[in-house]
């Protein structure tokens, strides 16, 4: 109990944005927010995703955290978990997570009925559900296309936190559906190589490659930086 309560306190503390804006890192995560603005201004950026090359390199703490400066923007945001397996989504917001993307779907649910509200103003969440025995054909089916084309009749901007791309196909998959992506690197920890190799497998897919963002850097300004793939 104690480590499931450390571990609560840890992800809230992740959500920087929410709990002091005014904050160095916090200026940051609008700093990325701007600069995929800026990426994205010949296009129309309704979906994208955020992944990483591999795990614990901050991927799912700065996909929160872009998803609540861009509701604090004012747009209407929807954050969907579609790491189906494993999902922590639920974990940083405190969610149920019985009920869910993986509902949504095999058609149990509806995306209306699924979608919770967050205490930010603006942003909605998805979390991932039950986790499913082939979450790459969900995440590659017709149920996607159209969960996603329904989002876009509500939502300015659908995020996807996906899992890392060299483990499994599900972030090249959701790149063919998705407008862009963003891949995340924790510095010190992600291997030239398999940063490259990342971007090498997300560059064919229909998503326009936005950028990299490098966290946990030792500098004075903050801990998040954000780079062009230019």
């Amino acid at each position: 109990m104690a480590k499931r309560k450390k571990q609560s306190r840890n992800n809230i503390r992740h959500l920087i944005t929410k709990l002091n804006p005014r904050s160095p890192i916090s200026e940051q995560y609008r700093t990325i927010r701007t600069n995929l603005q800026f990426a994205a201004v010949d296009d129309d950026l309704k979906t994208m995703l955020v992944t990483s090359s591999g795990p614990s390199e901050g991927k799912s703490s700065t996909v929160a955290n872009l998803a609540i400066v861009f509701a604090q923007q004012g747009k209407r945001v929807l954050l969907i978990d579609a790491d189906m397996r494993k999902p922590t989504m639920h974990y940083t917001f405190r969610l149920d997570n019985r009920r869910g993307l993986s509902n949504v779907l095999v058609g149990e649910q509806t995306l209306e009925d699924s979608v919770v509200g967050s205490d930010v103003t603006n942003l909605d969440l998805l979390s991932c559900g039950p986790i499913p025995p082939n979450p790459s054909e969900l995440l590659g089916s017709k149920a996607m296309e159209r969960m996603i084309s329904e989002a876009k009749g509500i939502y300015d901007l659908i995020i996807f936190d996906t899992p890392p791309v060299l483990a499994v196909t599900d972030a090249q998959i959701l790149a063919n559906i998705c407008d862009g992506a963003l891949i995340v690197v924790r510095s010190k920890q992600t291997e030239y190589d398999a940063a490259e190799k990342a971007k090498e497998l997300l560059s064919p897919a229909k998503a326009k490659l936005l950028g990299v963002v490098l966290n946990d850097r030792e500098e004075k300004k903050g801990h998040y930086y954000y780079y062009g793939t230019n």
